[in-house]
This record gives structure tokens, sequence and C-alpha cells, in this order.
């Protein structure tokens, strides 16, 4: 096991990373003072681990009050909210209840929020169960749902006190959710860890297998680099923007083509194609870049090729992107490669060109090119 620690004083919290930790009642013991939790899953996960992880409190002593959602990008709305806060008051659950995330990250993020939010904030604790939420979204406190108009357009900064990757989880996980979770795991390598970027290229083949080793090394790798981030700037006021490389993009193919349709590191993976390709447009990366890029998503299994949604809906689902700044659209793109900006100043004509290249219209579905 490897543990990293998000540092935030008061409000820091361990992340920890390895084999069986489902099974380990004293990492989750020092959190659960009131010897009751509320845990909240979905129908996916719920038949393989949730079981397992109430044993696990028992044997401290530990009720559990599941909460069961349905599974589902196109489920992280306000009404899936109300379950979890339906079964909260049913439940009595109180201000020291805590409430255990045991899921991807579209539990997580619904969770979090939940916690945030019910009684004014309780205890809450991350057991991500995807690679994407391991590497990505359990870490560093942002918690929400979408809206029709955007995607996790109200939520709330609401930090856990415990991520707990047990990478065991990541064997029942079927290979297009695997590739979506490395869609993530290669973004920190393209904004700002170069070293790690050229170890994914000599180590692709063995993530895809599930090489234990492989995974969990890119699992902390990728933890460590956000840990930092988040430590800096918790807010996103600044360099965390810099984690959304590819986001503006792909939040407008998942909004423009219906919750769920698009998992998130597939519009992430052919977002990053856009923005690297406006990145070259603008003279910051070369041709060979963007292809280098390319063939690592591609080697991946990801889609380098967005959807026709229409271009005028990508600039309408851009513009309403949580980094607009003064009616401005602010993308994450690649000075080179290994180091990312933020830049608002992008000419209208580039982005048509962008648009015009990197799409394939007419071909909503076509996911690989």
């Amino acid at each position: 096991m490897q543990t990293l620690t998000v540092g935030l004083g008061e409000r820091s919290y361990p992340i920890h990373i390895g084999s069986g930790l489902l099974d380990r009642s004293d990492l989750l013991q020092e959190h659960l003072p009131r010897k009751r939790a509320a845990i909240v899953t979905n129908t996916t996960v719920a038949p393989l681990y949730l079981e397992k992880l109430q044993q696990t409190l028992a044997n401290i002593g530990v009720s559990s009050v599941p909460v069961i959602l349905p599974d589902g990008e196109e489920y992280k709305t306000t009404e899936t909210l109300s379950q979890i806060y339906d079964a909260l008051l049913r439940n009595r659950c109180e201000r020291s209840t805590p409430l255990i995330a045991l899921g991807g990250g579209v539990v997580g993020d619904m969770t979090g929020y939940a916690a945030a939010t019910y009684l004014r904030g309780v205890p809450f604790i991350q057991i991500p169960t995807t690679l994407l939420a391991q590497v990505d979204s359990s870490v560093g406190g942002k918690t929400g749902i979408n809206h029709p108009l955007g995607k996790n357009m109200i939520g709330a900064f609401y930090q856990p006190q415990l991520v707990l990757a047990d990478t065991d989880t990541l064997n029942t996980l079927p290979d297009k959710e695997l590739a979506a979770g490395i869609a993530e795991v290669v973004k920190y390598g393209l904004i700002r860890d170069l070293p790690f970027l050229e170890w994914l290229e000599q180590n692709m083949g063995k993530l895809l297998a599930r090489d234990t080793a492989a995974l969990q090394y890119a699992i902390a790798r990728s933890c460590e680099n956000k840990a930092e981030v988040v430590a800096a700037d918790e807010r996103e006021s600044g360099e965390r923007a810099l984690l959304n490389l590819g986001h503006t993009f792909g939040h407008a193919i998942e909004s423009g083509m219906g919750y769920g349709n698009w998992l998130h590191g597939e519009g992430v993976a052919a977002g990053t194609i856009m923005a690297a390709d406006l990145s070259q447009r603008l003279g910051w990366i070369s041709v060979q870049d963007v292809s280098r890029i390319r063939h690592l998503f591609e080697r991946a299994g990801l889609p380098v090729v967005a959807p026709d949604i229409g271009a005028d809906k990508y600039l309408e689902f851009m513009g309403l992107d949580k980094k607009v700044e003064g009616g401005k659209i602010r993308f994450v793109l690649l000075k080179e490669v290994g180091r990312a900006v933020v830049y608002g100043d992008a000419p209208a004509e580039l982005l048509q060109q962008t648009l015009e290249a990197c799409v394939s219209f007419g071909k909503a579905q076509d996911r690989h090119g």
C-alpha cells in the first residue's frame, strides 16, 4: 500500500492506494467514531462490493445504511440527489454520520455534494472503484451534479476525510471504462509531467493488460500530481484550472450528445486532441506533437475524433464552461508537451478550423474516426 497526502492544513487527508484495501477496517476506523455510516453506491457496484464493505465496517462495530442509486451519467441529477437525502432522512442520519461513496465518479460527485449540503455538512469518505475516479474525481473535493445546459454546473468544493483506492476493484471494470480512466492519466503527463507521459508511452500495453504494478504506479503518480495542484490551488483560481485539459471541448461533447452516451474519459480524449490541434494552430506545438498525442490515445482504444453536434452547439456549450471569464471561452492548451496554460484569446477563425479538422461531421456516433 502507498499513502499520499493532500496537504490542506487542518483539512489534509490521506489517499491510500493498493490491493485488498476494502478489507482494511483499520484504515476506516478513525473516521467512523459514531459506529454508523451511510454507503452510497449504484446498481452496478452494489452487487460486487457493497456486502464486502458492509462486512468490513461490521468488523469494527459500524452499522451501515445502504443507498443504491441507478448507474450512469444521465442520473447525475437533482432527482437522484434527492434519493440520497430521502434515505438519510428516513434513517435519521445525523451530522456525525459519515457518507461513504462506493463507486465511480458519478457516485463520488453526488455523494460529496450530498455530504456538503445535508445538515449543512457531514463527514465524507471516498472509495473509488473505477480508474477514472481513483486518479481524478475522488481527489480534490469537487462535488456536484449536472444540469441539462451544462455538466457539473451545480456543486461545491467539499474535501473528503479519506480516499481509499483499492486496485482490486479494477478487475471487474469493463475495458471501455478502464480506457476512459487512462484518458485522465495521460492528462497529467501532458500538462505537467513529461517523464510520466514518456513512461505511459512505454507502458500502455501493461496498463491495458491490467498489470497490477503498472496500474498502481500510474494511479499513485496521477494522485501525486493532482494532490500537488489541489494543495496549491484548492478552489481553481489559478493552477488547478490546468487539470481541465480537453474538458472544455469534452464537456461540450458529453452535454451535446446527451449525458451517458459518451463516457467522461472518452469526451476528454477527443477534447484533448481538439485542444492539441488548437495549440498547434497557435504555433505552440508541432504537427508531430499532435500526432504523438493522438497515437497514445488510439493505443488506449479511446476516440480521437469528436462527434458532430454542430459547430454552433460546440460554441454554445463551451460558452457555458466554468472557466468562461468576461464572456470569453478560456481553454487549457499546450505551450509544449508537458506544459499547459489557460488561454482566453484563441482567434475565432482558428477555433473554427479546429472544429472542422477534429469533428467527424455527419458521424455523430463514430467514436474512433
